[in-house]
């Protein structure tokens, strides 16, 4: 299968899995919402009838959106009049399930549409790599795990699912290109979409103190789930050496880099940059309950929705190949039972950051 047909940020297949696991990726959130509120406190916002643009970048099901814009909101209202219309731009590539996020929006008991007159929320199916929204057009924006995804593929890592625990140099240093690249370009299409005085959280993976990206236990189970899906012949040994989860933490120099020598890139400067361990909630479930069981479907039902369409991509005939369908039952199975066999706390090193673009004035 041509490298350049491979899924990279990826489309869950079935969304009610993707939002009941994404209650895992929440246990990041609360820190970066308090920075998305300050924000909010404090950003220049434009004169009614121009509405306050509010971006969330890496949408998927509109689940990690919900409490953030629904906590910023109240924040701007009283800060102008209550007619002033709020534009909340959802974006995500063109093959996300909008249809799922906009049904979270309407159905949610956490939807920020549900309490909030005069805001309105629209979508576009467009890569982040790129400026898809007006130029100085945005207040705030947020972003929560989704620029950890590669917008591309450098090449499969082959020795493992995953760069950060590969021991081939190459494919490491081509991984490294590629992040910086992609950061790069995010940060810069970013600013030009703020305005003047607007401000970008983002939440997204970091690095641990020796390079992993956190994991590892999951990871190299899963390493061990191929193997074994090849022996059965469930795969072929070709498909199973491709299969990468093309993700990366980026470390405080990676985040820093394009702002280098002077601080500012493309008028932004960063005026908050912390690393930090997020809690694996279901690791604190196990601790409550002891019920290894529960721990390993958990964690299994979350690489599913988050993971496992990404690898289901990298068949022969890709999502349409015939065996798609029992290769994720049965990832899904062996990763709980793996799991679950030998319950593990997993490291989820994350960064949070707040961006701030220079005022007009300035």
């Amino acid at each position: 299968m041509p490298e350049s047909s491979i899924v990279v940020r990826p489309q869950p297949m079935e969304s009610s899995t993707y939002t009941a696991s994404s209650r895992l990726q929440a246990a990041g959130l609360r820190p970066a919402i308090a920075l998305f509120e300050e924000a909010a406190r404090v950003v220049p916002l434009p004169t009614p009838p121009q509405p306050i643009g509010i971006a969330d970048y890496g949408a998927a099901t509109g689940y990690n959106s919900l409490l953030p814009i629904g906590a910023a909101i109240p924040i701007l209202r009283a800060r102008t009049r209550p007619d002033h219309a709020i534009l909340v731009a959802h974006t995500d590539v063109a093959h996300n399930d909008f249809t799922a996020m906009f049904t979270t929006l309407t159905e949610d008991p956490d939807s920020y549409l549900a309490t909030n007159a005069a805001t309105y929320a629209t979508a576009v199916g467009r890569s982040f790599y790129a400026q898809i929204l007006p130029s100085d057009s945005i207040a705030l924006g947020w972003s929560s795990w989704a620029i950890h995804w590669l917008s591309r593929l450098p090449m499969p890592v082959g020795d493992h699912v995953h760069v950060s625990y590969s021991a081939d140099d190459a494919v490491r240093r081509a991984y490294a290109r590629q992040a910086a690249e992609d950061w790069h370009e995010f940060v810069a299409y970013r600013g030009r979409e703020l305005a003047p005085g607007g401000r970008l959280v983002v939440l997204t993976l970091a690095l641990e103190d020796d390079g992993g990206s956190g994991f590892k236990g999951v990871f190299d189970a899963l390493v061990a789930l191929l193997d074994e899906l090849v022996g059965e012949g469930v795969l072929t040994a070709g498909e199973a050496r491709r299969m990468t989860v093309p993700t990366v933490g980026r470390a405080e120099k990676d985040f820093l880099a394009p702002f280098a020598p002077s601080g500012r890139f493309e008028n932004l400067s960063i005026e908050h940059l912390e690393l930090f361990n997020a809690e694996d909630r279901f690791w604190t479930q196990y601790q409550t309950d002891r019920d290894a069981q529960s721990f390993g479907a958990s964690w299994a039902a979350f690489l599913r929705a988050a993971v496992f369409p990404t690898l289901a991509a990298m068949l022969d005939d890709g999502t349409s190949d015939a065996r798609a369908t029992q290769f994720l039952e049965r990832l899904e199975a062996g990763m709980a039972a793996r799991l679950a066999a030998a319950p593990e706390q997993v490291s989820i090193p994350l960064a949070k950051l707040v961006l701030e673009k220079r005022r007009a004035s300035a």
